[in-house]
């Protein structure tokens, strides 16, 4: 099963990946491949921080579900937490900046503005509270941190889901569309918890 996850994790990353990627080549002057968004003129440095940190973010994250890589590479390991911390914090920090000082997403209320910050500034408190709950050698904090963490950077791929289908159940409205988005991140983090609370299977083997 574990094995799955961080296939699952990739196919999640895919679409975002792929329209960041596309939107980076159109701000290159390449082709337009997907449609021009008039907020973004010239060449936004918080867009590309954004693009590029989440790709960088979201693949090494990936590795870092992977048991055997955390076990027994434990330098790697390390080595690319920081790398993750560093480009988590990049995506937070260019996401709020993004929100704050960009005109907001046409079809788009406040209701969404209020959710990016929250989940901009929760998911860099929690890369923060995860790095040094490693510094201090607190393993399970470190895990639960960088987890929900991840769960929270990894909303614009559930949010690929829950706008169709929220779309076609309730319309695509302002209030819908902002609250479908917001259910990607509240699947996200509520699926992190789950897997931060679960008991191990060493535990299970215990009490069994």
């Amino acid at each position: 099963m574990s094995r799955l996850v961080p296939v699952g994790l990739v196919a999640l990353s895919v679409v975002p990946l792929t329209a960041g990627t596309l939107r980076l080549v159109q701000l290159a002057g390449g082709p337009d491949l997907m449609p021009a968004d008039e907020r973004f003129a010239g060449f936004p440095v918080a867009l590309v921080a954004h693009i590029v940190g989440a790709a960088v973010y979201a693949l090494v994250g990936v590795l870092q579900f992977v048991p055997r890589l955390r076990r027994h590479h434990i330098t790697w390991h390390r080595r690319a937490g920081r790398i993750q911390a560093a480009t988590g914090l990049l995506v937070a920090g260019s996401a709020l900046w993004l929100t704050l000082f960009y005109p907001p997403q046409p079809g788009t209320g406040d209701l969404l503005f209020v959710f990016r910050l929250l989940v901009g500034t929760a998911m860099a408190a929690a890369l923060v509270l995860g790095f040094r709950a490693a510094r201090n050698r607190d393993i399970p904090a470190h895990r639960a941190w960088m987890v929900r963490a991840y769960a929270l950077g990894l909303g614009a791929g559930t949010q690929v889901f829950t706008e169709g289908f929220g779309g076609a159940a309730f319309g695509t409205g302002e209030v819908a569309g902002d609250l479908a988005k917001a259910a990607g991140w509240a699947i996200n983090i509520t699926v992190a918890e789950w897997v931060i609370r679960r008991p191990t299977l060493r535990t299970r083997r215990a009490f069994a």
